[in-house]
């Protein structure tokens, strides 16, 4: 039996305290009873001896201290799953908002999850295709991997999101594959972008979505990923597919916390935020990876909008340390009107060279890699020169690099919203870039890829110098 309590002693923002509690746990739901008969719904964020201090998910207003029934449940927050989950839209705590049924939970699991250990983890190694060639050719995501995306305000990281959730595939594999995007304090019109977007396309029937509008509680939104990751593990560990998790905009998950600590009168960490942010985000980032004996996987994209393109920020930070690379988007770049608008030079997957390469994507891939990455730095380099010394003072090689970063960025950066290059695709397209060059300066390719792969694209421009060597025979 339940034991009811009348002793609210306060209501401060959004969190009351109860007095003279016994048996009470940290994360305990609780069911609060007004004096209207109207149910609101809280969680134990602290208890102190006798006392528990509880956030509503709803809201303080009305609470009378006099009045007011407090029931602690004796059980967390949990999430009722089964298959049928697939092609279904929720809101941050997992109730339908797409007019279907409710859900006939098959079995429940605590949102918190259960932490993986790390002996029984499975190294990452899989390729994911996503069609992007900034991504697929430059910096590769591999199935188990937690790759962000730092973008800014304005910049079109939900466009890329649905592009990436649209397009995800395990290329040569016939294998279930489903992604689980959750979504943190954004608007009305994002949220009807994103499942309008997701239906339009067909990509809901192997999706889920969770979605916590801006004017939703902030307790609310820190359950969110939670409730995105828990639907991935049971996808992904019970029934043996590959999930890819996306997560937006981690930054509004990071404001909630600061917000709750706020009320909580904590002691603030850096620009105000709490000081455990950095084990709080690990407890969402660290649910990516692949289990050994365990046929399914779960891949992270959480992104993030970097408070004044600050990279240095805590969110981004912090996010930096824990995950294995970032994806960083330009405001100078999409000003120029790429699109994606991403900036290869500071972005880094960690885990690329694990999954490239003969059998995976393409025997020659870390080479043609390292030699647009190359090439591109160097015409960067040119073009700062010519601002400096004006165009005139560059050599023609410089000027050759200089011409290359300008159609790297328009042909092979910036591509258009619906379209979904092969892997083959993306290499065939950095090969064609490159044969402008003189065969000499292609010193990062080995000589047996030259000769297999550049000659007919020299052929495609009119150049017949290629030789096995590496030298141009002119």
């Amino acid at each position: 039996m339940l034991k009811e309590y009348l002793t609210v002693k306060e209501v401060a923002g959004p969190l009351i305290l109860v007095e003279e509690v016994s048996g009470v746990k940290y994360e305990e739901l609780v069911k609060i009873k007004l004096s209207s008969g109207e149910e609101r719904t809280g969680k134990v964020l602290e208890v102190n001896g006798d006392k528990a201090l509880v956030q509503l998910f709803e809201g303080t207003a009305g609470i009378h201290i006099s009045s007011t029934r407090v029931t602690f449940l004796g059980k967390e927050i949990e999430l009722g799953l089964s298959e049928d989950i697939l092609g279904r839209v929720f809101d941050g705590l997992g109730r339908p908002i797409d007019g279907g049924p409710e859900l006939i939970p098959e079995v429940e699991r605590n949102i918190s999850g259960d932490p993986i250990n790390p002996f029984a983890r499975d190294y990452p190694e899989e390729f994911i295709q996503t069609g992007i060639s900034a991504i697929d050719g430059l910096n590769t995501l591999v199935r188990g991997q937690k790759l962000p995306i730092f973008s800014g305000a304005g910049l079109p990281h939900n466009q890329l999101a649905v592009q990436i959730a649209r397009q995800a595939k395990v290329v040569g594999s016939n294998e279930n594959f489903a992604v689980v995007f959750g979504a943190m304090g954004i608007t009305f019109e994002e949220s009807d972008y994103f499942i309008s977007e997701f239906k339009k396309t067909g990509a809901i029937d192997r999706a889920v979505l969770f979605l916590n509008l801006a004017n939703d509680p902030a307790l609310e939104r820190i359950a969110t990923p939670r409730m995105a990751l828990t639907t991935a593990e049971y996808l992904a560990y019970e029934k043996g597919m590959h999930v890819l998790v996306i997560l937006t905009d981690m930054t509004n998950y990071c404001e909630a916390l600061r917000e709750i600590s706020a009320a909580r009168k904590e002691i603030p960490g850096r620009r105000g935020y709490p000081g455990y942010l950095y084990t709080d985000l690990s407890t969402i980032y660290e649910r990516a990876g692949k289990i050994k004996g365990r046929k399914g996987s779960i891949t992270q994209i959480p992104i993030l909008t970097m408070p004044e393109d600050d990279k240095t920020h805590p969110i981004p930070d912090l996010t930096g340390y824990i995950t294995e690379g970032q994806i960083i988007l330009s405001r100078i770049l999409y000003k120029k009107k790429m699109a994606p608008p991403i900036d290869v030079l500071p972005s880094l997957s960690r885990l690329k060279d694990k999954g490239i390469g003969a059998g995976k994507t393409r025997e020659d891939h870390s080479d043609v890699f390292n030699q647009l990455f190359a090439c591109y730095a160097r015409g960067k380099e040119a073009q700062e020169l010519a601002v400096i010394l004006g165009e005139s003072a560059l050599t023609d090689l410089d000027k050759l690099f200089f011409d290359f970063a300008n159609d790297f960025e328009q042909k092979y950066v910036s591509q258009g919203e619906f379209e979904d290059r092969t892997i083959e695709e993306t290499l065939d397209l950095g090969w064609r870039l490159m044969a402008v060059f003189p065969t000499g300066e292609l010193k990062r390719i080995r000589p047996e890829w030259i000769e297999k792969y550049l000659t007919k694209f020299k052929k495609e421009l009119g150049q017949d110098d290629v030789q096995a060597g590496g030298e141009d025979a002119a």
